[in-house]
């Protein structure tokens, strides 16, 4: 069962992958890359990772696609723009999807084996990473916190400095 299951999210996070890049629709390009990350946070889930299936899901999909949801929505000039996605390095990144698919089939016939075969594992994640975030990895945690809202009002200031230049 793990194993269909598998290849069911395999397809929709490649077919979705696929639909994102060559939609010349960008709202549709969206919608794709939706069912994309969800995909992942299935794939997530099934490694018993809850944690980053739920980052996954909150960052990626709650965070990011709405942020360019609403912002390719929002921009006044986007019906006067020409929005062209077209695909320019297809022949360099068919060869570097080659390359990167027979150095993968070359592991698997070193290995000799798919995957390996374990019982699932249904644990929670979650504990054992707050418990090392609050005592071992408090400093690093705490400067990563500072440095997103140094990065936030860096940006902030940045954006208004634009405006108040523009109104001049």
């Amino acid at each position: 069962m793990e194993v269909i299951m598998f290849w069911i999210l395999a397809v929709i996070i490649v077919a979705s992958a696929i639909a994102t890049v060559f939609s010349k629709n960008i709202i549709y390009s969206a919608f794709s890359l939706l069912f994309s990350f969800l995909g992942v946070a299935g794939i997530y889930a099934m490694l018993s990772a809850d944690f980053l299936a739920v980052t996954q899901i909150m960052v990626y999909v709650g965070g990011i696609l709405t942020l360019l949801l609403f912002g390719v929505m929002l921009t006044n000039r986007i019906t006067t723009m020409s929005l062209k996605t077209d695909v320019f390095n297809f022949v360099p990144g068919l060869i570097i999807a080659a390359v990167m698919l027979a150095s993968l089939l070359y592991v698997i016939w070193v290995t000799g084996t798919w995957a390996k075969h374990s019982p699932a594992v249904w644990d929670t994640t979650v504990e054992s990473i707050g418990t090392l975030t609050i005592t071992q990895y408090l400093l690093p945690f705490e400067m990563v916190a500072i440095i997103l809202l140094v990065a936030v009002v860096g940006a902030s200031y940045i954006a208004r400095k634009d405006k108040q230049n523009i109104k001049s």
